[in-house]
């Protein structure tokens, strides 16, 4: 299976297309040139190197959040047009069960995160069952600290595997103290998600959980500013 991965969450984007589960070629956001500029010759770059066209893709990976708004909003919007054209399916991928990926199985419970910005994290919580993860209430943003807490409160005394790309976003936290006294520590990981994407993808489109243009949804978990302003705002007005 040939699989485009697309990961425009924060400013550390990344597409890259992946043949199975081995990585053909990788395309790395690193400037501030925006995502509706920056995309489509980043995917075009790809194309030109492995001698492929875009109707040649078997599906599309994209990650559906949470992050920015403006980020998901154009990675989501790209693909549900490559999909309608190529009548190819999708694959949402929600960029922390990208991360749980990375488990090595240690510990009964995984955690995983990244930096959300305004002294908050993007968070969840994994109960392992045997060879696959249980996802333990929604996905949060939440402030550190509160996350460190409500983790330890739920395991109930178990072992937690924490997997980021932000390690300091915990450690720098009073709380961190009480999990490095069980010996855990944080596996930290390339904030280069566009190949756990396509590989978790390849693996949704696998068991036949894809959707199509018109059903794909973004996963933002935290209200945009637009809203938050609106509902603060007395009676709604406008």
């Amino acid at each position: 299976m040939l699989l485009l991965a697309i990961d425009t969450c924060d400013s550390r984007g990344s597409v890259a297309l992946l043949q199975d589960e081995k990585v053909l070629q990788i395309e790395l956001h690193e400037t501030s040139e925006d995502y509706s500029a920056w995309l489509l010759p980043a995917v075009q770059r790809i194309l030109d190197t492995t001698g492929l066209e875009l109707q040649d893709v078997n599906a599309y990976a994209v990650a559906n959040g949470p992050g920015s708004f403006t980020g998901v909003r154009i990675g989501l919007t790209t693909a549900k047009a490559w999909s309608e054209l190529y009548a190819k399916a999708i694959a949402a991928v929600s960029r922390l069960e990208a991360l749980s990926t990375y488990s090595s199985g240690r510990f009964p419970y995984v955690a995983v995160f990244f930096d959300a910005q305004r002294n908050q994290l993007f968070g969840a919580l994994y109960r392992r069952h045997s060879d696959s993860l249980e996802r333990i209430e929604d996905e949060m943003v939440i402030a550190p600290e509160k996350f460190v807490d409500w983790a330890a409160a739920t395991v109930e005394g178990g072992r937690i595997e924490w997997i980021s790309a932000d390690p300091k976003v915990l450690t720098r936290t009073d709380q961190w103290s009480s999990r490095v006294a069980l010996s855990e520590s944080i596996q930290v990981v390339s904030p280069v998600f566009a190949p756990a994407i396509g590989r978790l993808g390849r693996r949704l489109a696998s068991e036949n959980r894809t959707t199509d243009a018109l059903s794909v949804d973004a996963n933002y978990v935290r209200r945009s500013d637009a809203e938050i302003l609106w509902k603060a705002t007395p009676n709604h007005a406008r």
